[in-house]
């Protein structure tokens, strides 16, 4: 509201400056303002295809910065390595009024490495600027010419990069040679690009304007569902004079093989320790086991991204020497040891990440950002993350699995889907029993088995930090107001559905709370909704709901001599399309026992729904919560 009165004060006062100032921030429109920290005023982006080893890279846009959640789209920065230069930058800062009040400097742009903590070799570097202006509203334009030496990949249009970024206008010409086919996908643009050809050239052109601020709603679709985005891919293409042919994903898995030839020859000390392990075993699975693990033993994951490097692995007999690789190096280097025992295995690539790994099934491009390996064999099919060295063989977690890889031999690449862990793969079950003083303290010894997505975070703590950080971790994350922890062990199943028992014996010094001769507990003692939902009439987007997973809690607690239960929680069931939930509580003879399951369902539900899932979460956490009155009542 601040900033619409403002720019209402500008109005009045500065409309003579409309011609020369485009920036003025008074031009803008009030829709566009509402719900923005930023406005993109102007957004061109040219790209050029001159040759399969020649293409250019136009960029200017406009950016005003309305408050300082804004700021961090302020700042400009521009990759490069060597298949491609920055040719030139340039940048201007306006204040309100759209009066230019800085221009940028060469001298003021950063040029800095690029390379990660877990990289070995990357030839990535960034440049860097940012003109740190804090008085707003204010405008930020950038230019930037940059050109590529490769056809490998071409830059997308996203009209929105972020939430809270309403757009003026923006658009994306690509040009090529007119006989270069050119593929495209178009997500959320309505009808074709403007299409015009000049003697050898064709040019597509994508325009948006006038385009409000996306607020990402609770349990939002994926951002290319919020907003237009074009992906365009390239057919012939050549890479440091590698060639090759994306049209298809066979084609692209073709070319993709050809740069795995004749990198999988093993020295022979690694040859004779393979055999030395496999020789006396029978099962392939077994064989696949003991070799997976001598990889996790014997090597390392760094990251080595130089050139065409990024996409070709280096050779099993380096990864063997060094002891170290990349995903691509460290999945070769499997499918090397699993070729020497004559176990088939197929080199796969694939999007990986906790977030959004959406894959365009039907535009064959380079989509992907990470290597596994698949071994099919008779009767199943095992995947292997070489990157790891605690995952047992099979397991892909939510890090890649549930989603789309490309399999790759020597006919070329195949689209198949990882394994998927649901409803009945990803578990949580716990036993709890303990003994309630008069003093309101508890003596509590929790038994939780964890399975696949369920024991991820606690896989990597107990495999990365020593024992006394783990019992730092412990006394902080358990939801219990003064408690210390005892004892505590781990036991990990190694599985293709791993799974974890944490055994904790715990002292809670005030579980119950003491008002007179009454004692409150609360039975869900540590598996507690902390979901609440506001209503909304307005729900724009569909409720997508990506986790499936189950809970069952049984707890058992001896309350103290000369105690009963003067009010007891109602036993609840709750059954609704996005999953299910039911609680009691009994007491039988001395002892409290309380059992929770909850059953929670991935989809995608109607906008409708969701004042439905409002109401479902807000139960699950008032029941959560239900206590237990214990009254001293002593015998007579």
């Amino acid at each position: 509201m601040k900033i619409f009165l403002y720019v209402l004060s500008l109005s009045f006062s500065f409309c003579s400056y409309a011609a020369d100032a485009p920036y003025a921030v008074y031009t803008i429109s009030p829709a566009l303002l509402k719900n923005a920290n930023v406005v993109k005023r102007m957004e061109e982006i040219r790209f050029e295809i001159k040759t399969t080893t020649q293409t250019t890279y136009h960029y200017k846009y406009a950016l005003t910065i309305l408050n300082e959640n804004g700021d961090k789209h302020a700042q400009f920065f521009e990759w490069y390595d060597k298949l491609s230069e920055i040719v030139s930058i340039e940048g201007n800062l306006y204040d309100a009024y759209g009066k230019n009040i800085k221009q940028l400097k060469t001298k003021d742009v950063k040029d800095l490495s690029a390379v990660g903590d877990i990289s070995l070799m990357d030839d990535n570097r960034k440049k860097i600027h940012n003109f740190y202006h804090k008085v707003y509203p204010y405008t930020i334009e950038y230019e930037v010419k940059k050109t590529f030496n490769h056809t490998f990949h071409f830059p997308y249009w996203v009209t929105q990069e972020d939430e809270f970024i309403s757009v003026e206008k923006t658009s994306y010409t690509l040009t090529c040679p007119a006989d270069y086919q050119i593929r495209y996908r178009a997500l959320n643009y309505k009808g074709e690009p403007v299409q015009s050809t000049e003697k050898n050239k064709k040019s597509h052109t994508w325009q948006a304007a006038n385009i409000p601020a996306v607020i990402k709603e609770f349990a939002s679709p994926r951002w290319h569902e919020l907003t237009t985005i074009v992906s365009v891919a390239p057919t012939e293409f050549e890479i440091e004079k590698f060639k090759g042919n994306m049209s298809t994903w066979k084609d692209f898995g073709k070319f993709l093989y050809s740069l795995n030839q004749d990198r999988n020859v093993l020295p022979g000390n690694i040859i004779q320790k393979v055999h030395q392990l496999t020789d006396g075993l029978k099962d392939d699975k077994e064989k696949i086991n003991v070799l997976y693990n001598f990889l996790q033993q014997n090597t390392r994951y760094i990251s080595i991204q130089l050139g065409i490097g990024g996409w070709q692995p280096f050779n099993a007999a380096y990864v063997a020497e060094k002891g170290y690789g990349d995903c691509k190096a460290l999945s070769n280097y499997m499918y090397s040891l699993l070729k020497e025992v004559k176990i088939k295995s197929l080199y796969a690539l694939i999007k990986a990440g906790k977030g959004d790994h959406y894959i365009m099934e039907d535009l064959p491009s380079n989509q992907f950002n990470h290597a596994i390996l698949c071994v099919p064999l008779k009767n199943d099919t095992v995947w292997l993350e070489c990157t790891s060295q605690t995952d047992p063989a099979g397991y892909m977690g939510n890090f890649t699995g549930n989603r789309k890889a490309l399999v790759i031999d020597e006919n070329g690449g195949t689209l198949v889907n990882t394994p998927r862990y649901g409803l009945a793969e990803n578990l949580q079950l716990r036993s709890v029993k303990g003994k309630l003083e008069k003093d309101g303290s508890l003596n509590v010894k929790v038994d939780t088995r964890y399975r696949s997505i369920q024991q991820d975070d606690l896989h990597q703590l107990i495999n990365g930090l020593s024992k006394e950080k783990i019992k730092e971790t412990l006394e902080e994350k358990l939801e219990l107001a003064t408690y210390d922890i005892n004892d505590f062990k781990y036991v990990e199943r190694k599985e293709a559905y791993p799974q974890i028992e944490e055994s904790l014996d715990i002292y809670v010094s005030n579980y119950g709370t003491i008002t007179g001769k009454r004692i409150f507990v609360i039975p869900n003692l540590l598996n507690r909704s902390h979901a609440k939902l506001d209503q909304d009439e307005e729900r724009k987007y569909p409720l997508c709901i990506d986790y499936a997973y189950k809970d069952v809690d049984s707890v058992e607690i001896e309350i103290p001599a000369g105690y009963k239960t003067e009010s007891m929680p109602q036993s609840i069931s709750l059954k609704t399309k996005f999953g299910s939930y039911k609680s009691q509580v009994s007491l039988v003879e001395n002892k409290l026992f309380y059992i929770r399951e909850r059953e929670q369902f991935a989809g995608t539900f109607l906008p409708g729904d969701y004042n439905q899932l409002v109401k479902y979460y807000s139960d699950i956490y008032k029941a959560d919560r239900n206590r237990v009155v214990l009254v001293n009542a002593p015998i007579p």
